[in-house]
């Protein structure tokens, strides 16, 4: 018989961050000054070496560091306690913390590595995901959220992990200079209390947490507030004046709130700091990769928005989710044929060839034309969002389209 893990099985005394990234790195530093044990996974063991070797990481996050900090010799070190690895079933049996800082896109591949290890570990885990982003499936076009896919990926394996979400607002720079921060940690309150106490309590001036029930909401709000960050990126790069990224920032809370129900969050979760609070950084900041992104891309616009895509990536240290997923929202949004005039507008931008002027004009018709007239949810409308949240939501075009809600 099948033994359900409990809280009390896990180690927290040391952790495995799964790909060194901007973020996997900044949150070493973290760990490190907390004199945890840590284990960073990358499969290149040149990259490994280095890490060893030099006390830092040479692909990312060291150069910006630099600059912020004046110099190179100024660029803190990792502590002893820190070890690079490209052994990952040895990361994974001596681990019980498993913090997964991959992109969305390389997530389901992953997984697949992962699985089998999982499956040969003695003990159970814990698996944290701070990934920000939505996929569709390509079959149904149903959204998914990170857990929704590790979940149903290790649908098997559930007496042996429990996982938990970290949230915004945070940027991988204040981690790891151990500025103050305070995340949003998501999932069934137990796991999400001993990540809480054991592994982020340590120096709260440095980062702190709230919990929140809606794993879902927050993991929408933390992909969808990319695609606006992406769009306000834009926006800031054009004639447009000082009012309108007001309007931007209110009404993609409407279809952030609308889109967060029919994944199967709750309405409250865009009202916490996982939500406006992550969403106000990461549109407002140059420390956003989004943000820089939409910049970047009417900077460099050709014509070609997959050449633009190409080009602005090329200077950009990490990689920005808001791309990639809105392509994926897109798909869901035709299948839903639900209205959303901002998340529609991205996808024509960043996917669609037009020309510079065409791209103020479809900012423009998003914001000021849309169909709705009201800025509240009427009460008939909010049970009904209760009681069927996959029907009750205004669609893009048909009858339904014509009711105000």
């Amino acid at each position: 018989m099948k033994r359900r893990m409990t809280t009390t099985d896990i180690d927290t005394s040391r952790i495995a961050i799964i790909g060194p990234g901007r973020l996997g790195t900044a949150f070493a530093y973290k760990f490190g000054r907390d004199n945890k044990r840590v284990t960073l996974y990358y499969h290149d063991v040149d990259l490994c070496k280095a890490i060893n070797k030099e006390h830092l990481n040479p692909r990312h996050l060291t150069q910006d560091l630099a600059l912020r900090m004046g110099g190179m010799d100024k660029v803190p070190r990792f502590t002893n306690r820190i070890l690079a690895t490209n052994d990952l079933q040895r990361v994974v049996e001596d681990h019980d913390l498993i913090l997964l800082c991959i992109t969305m896109n390389r997530l389901p591949d992953f997984l697949n590595f992962l699985k089998p290890l999982i499956e040969q570990k003695a003990g159970p885990m814990c698996i944290i995901s701070p990934i920000k982003g939505l996929m569709a499936d390509e079959i149904t076009k149903e959204l998914i959220t990170p857990s929704q896919l590790i979940n149903d990926s290790l649908y098997n394996l559930k007496h042996k992990y429990q996982i938990v979400t970290i949230g915004g607002p945070f940027f991988d720079m204040d981690l790891a200079l151990g500025n103050p921060v305070c995340l949003t940690v998501a999932g069934k309150k137990s796991i999400a209390m001993v990540i809480r106490e054991d592994l982020i309590r340590f120096n709260k001036r440095e980062l702190t947490s709230y919990y929140n029930f809606d794993t879902v909401g927050t993991e929408a709000c933390g992909a969808l507030k990319n695609v606006v960050a992406n769009i306000k990126g834009v926006a800031d790069s054009l004639e447009l004046g000082s009012s309108v990224p007001g309007t931007i920032f209110a009404r993609s809370g409407v279809e952030i709130r609308s889109l967060s129900k029919l994944l199967g969050g709750s309405f409250q979760a865009f009202h916490s700091q996982a939500g406006v609070g992550d969403m106000y950084v990461t549109v407002s900041s140059e420390a956003s990769k989004n943000y820089r992104y939409g910049r970047l891309f009417y900077e460099f616009y050709t014509g070609n928005p997959i050449e633009t895509d190409i080009q602005v990536l090329k200077e950009i240290d990490g990689t920005p989710e808001g791309p990639n997923t809105i392509r994926h929202v897109y798909k869901y949004l035709e299948k839903k044929n639900m209205y959303s005039p901002l998340f529609h507008c991205a996808y024509s931008i960043f996917n669609e060839r037009c020309n510079k002027s065409d791209i103020k004009e479809k900012i423009i018709q998003a914001i000021q034309f849309d169909k709705r007239t009201n800025e509240f949810i009427g009460p008939i409308s909010r049970i009904l969002y209760r009681l069927i949240p996959n029907f009750w939501y205004r669609r893009d075009r048909g009858l339904f389209s014509k009711l105000d809600k």
